[in-house]
Parts: structure tokens; C-alpha cells; sequence
């Protein structure tokens, strides 16, 4: 079994009614995932410092960018170096989510 995806930078609204996951550029030109939306972000995207490491020594705290949309916190932040969700991952997950809730949702 190959290892499990990367995790990627994640956001949601408070009370976590809406989640949010950070894809690649053009990402939403194609998506056509039923229940969800892909928002683009107009050129103004996620611009991450050339250093998230805010500073050097022991008290140095990480610098977390703002999320992209306004109303969310983030979950799992962005770094630097880290990955942005795969597409078609998420699509695959977004689509077993709806057949577990469905299948769910039948038995009731």
C-alpha cells in the first residue's frame, strides 16, 4: 500500500461548518466537484514570507500567514516547504465523504 498524501495547509470557519484546503494555481478553472467549490483568488493568492521561521533562538515563533479567506482559521498552517493538496486526492476524498454520508443517511 503506497504511503498516505502529505499533509497540506487546511482552514476552516469557526464552528467548522465550511473546511478549506490550499490547492495550485488554476485549480479551480476545472473543478466540478458536486456539494463543493473551488474559489479562485482573483492573482491574489497566498504569498508566503521567504521565511516562516520568525527569527532565530529559542524564542523564535513561527510566522503563520493570514488564511486567503476572510472568516477562517487555519488547522494545519502553510510553511514554507510543505505541499499543497493534490486535486485529484482531495476530489477522491470529497467523493467518499459524500458516499459515507449518503450510506449513512440511508440507514437512518
Amino acid at each position: 500500500m503506497p504511503p498516505p498524501p502529505p499533509s497540506a495547509p487546511c482552514c476552516s470557519t469557526v464552528p467548522c461548518a465550511t473546511l478549506g484546503f490550499l490547492v495550485p494555481p488554476g485549480t479551480a478553472d476545472g473543478w466540478d466537484m458536486p456539494g463543493s467549490a473551488c474559489t479562485q483568488t482573483a492573482g491574489r493568492g497566498l504569498r508566503l514570507p521567504a521565511d516562516l521561521t520568525g527569527g532565530i533562538g529559542a524564542d523564535a515563533r513561527p510566522v503563520v500567514p493570514e488564511p486567503p479567506v476572510s472568516g477562517t482559521g487555519w488547522l494545519l498552517p502553510p510553511t514554507d516547504t510543505g505541499p499543497v493538496t493534490d486535486p485529484a486526492v482531495l476530489r477522491a476524498a470529497l467523493g467518499e465523504a459524500a458516499r459515507l454520508i449518503e450510506a449513512a443517511d440511508r440507514v437512518r
